[in-house]
């Protein structure tokens, strides 16, 4: 077996729905992104070729989207794809699948990652609905089947803050660390070399400063006196993320971040943004490491209060003795949540964190995602030089 190590990561500027990428499609999201992989990984890919594409996406037009994308952006009739569906994790899931091809010797070059367009995913309609009733538009596939509540995300993150004590006050204090310590990371170029401009839209449009007396102001978003409001939520979301994994041997000494364990669990399904506690827990135990061992982490952030409620869980304090360690650039809080790209954006931040900061060999980083239904996603990767 081949350990798989990702040697290229890239995004698209993320664009809150109905704004700065509001009339790019999902396949023109990854494209571009897809493209700019591979030259990166040049001349890897001419030597070998890319044996798949895979790629995550939610709410899309269907089709397989890798696959238009993969043709679009010129790697040959002879690469195929396939786009696969694990809601708010399909990004890290693509990639944590394109992994086990690598290490199970089926292939040695993959192209992994997630699109996802708010703005002009389709809007669905049964033509025989469900209930019998008149045909119409419906806002979203079950993540459950009714028994299991079925609780859509933002009303579960109430629910879990309630659950797990987590604060209103704590909320916005998370949310607002998130957008300044983006706006900090935009500053200073530390998004520079992971982002792929489309057109004229060149950077994140939505890292803003938030007045705390602001954020305390907001009413709540999903459930009457609820603590999760549009100010500690993340917004529905444009972009595009995509990594390139190779087998060990293939890298050619290139630094990267080798792929050490990854994980898919259930959980609750009326609790999912719970989902990264046993995740992460689950690829700790493989690894045999703990939290102690671990340098950076990148949590796709939905909510203040379920990010909180999570890092609680696993013994974190993202907004003190932790906050250079949990998403230290920011996160979709602050950056936007394009659901299908957003587990992969994490992997993007953890390479640009580890490898091109510099982070010595041996390094360990962690991402993770909550998914709707009920689930959690978690990969543990190490910097190689």
């Amino acid at each position: 077996m081949s350990a798989p190590v990702v040697i290229a990561a890239r995004r698209t500027p993320i664009g809150t729905a109905g704004k700065a990428l509001r009339d790019v499609t999902v396949d023109r999201l990854a494209t571009p992104v897809v493209a700019a992989v591979v030259d990166d990984v040049w001349p890897l890919g001419a030597a070998r070729g890319v044996d798949d594409v895979v790629l995550g996406n939610c709410l899309g037009p269907g089709g397989n989207i890798a696959r238009v994308s993969a043709l679009a952006a010129g790697l040959g009739e002879g690469v195929p794809g396939v786009t696969v569906d694990r809601q708010c994790g399909s990004g890290l899931a693509a990639i944590l699948q394109a992994g086990q091809a690598i290490r199970a010797g089926d292939a040695r070059l993959m192209l992994a990652g997630g699109a996802e367009s708010a703005s002009t995913a389709p809007q669905r309609s049964h033509r025989v609905p469900p209930d019998g009733g008149e045909p119409g538009p419906y806002d979203r596939a079950p993540f459950t089947p009714p028994e299991f509540g079925d609780p859509d995300m933002g009303a579960a993150a109430d629910a879990l803050a309630r659950a797990r004590g987590v604060t209103r006050e704590r909320q916005d204090a998370y949310a607002a660390a998130s957008h300044a310590k983006a706006l900090a990371a935009r500053d200073a170029g530390r998004y520079d070399a992971e982002l792929v401009p489309l057109g004229e839209v060149t950077s994140d449009d939505r890292p803003r400063r938030l007045a705390p007396a602001v954020l305390a102001r907001m009413p709540a978003a999903f459930v009457p006196r609820g603590s999760v409001t549009a100010g500690n939520s993340c917004p529905n979301s444009d972009g595009a993320a995509v990594v390139a994994l190779v087998s060990d041997g293939l890298r050619g000494g290139r630094p990267g971040l080798r792929l050490v364990a990854g994980a898919v669990v259930g959980c609750d399904p009326r609790l999912p943004g719970w989902g990264p506690v046993p995740a992460v827990r689950r690829v700790l135990r493989d690894a045999g490491v703990t939290l102690r061992d671990v340098s950076a982490i990148e949590v796709v952030e939905a909510f203040a209060g379920q990010v909180l409620a999570v890092t609680d869980a696993l013994g974190l304090q993202p907004l003190d003795r932790d906050a250079a360690l949990v998403c230290a650039d920011g996160g979709a809080l602050a950056l936007g949540h394009p659901w299908g790209a957003s587990g992969a954006v994490v992997v993007v931040r953890l390479f640009s964190r580890l490898v091109r900061g510099g982070a010595p060999a041996g390094t360990l980083g962690l991402a993770t995602a909550a998914i709707g239904g009920g689930m959690g996603v978690a990969g543990l990767f190490e910097v190689v030089r």
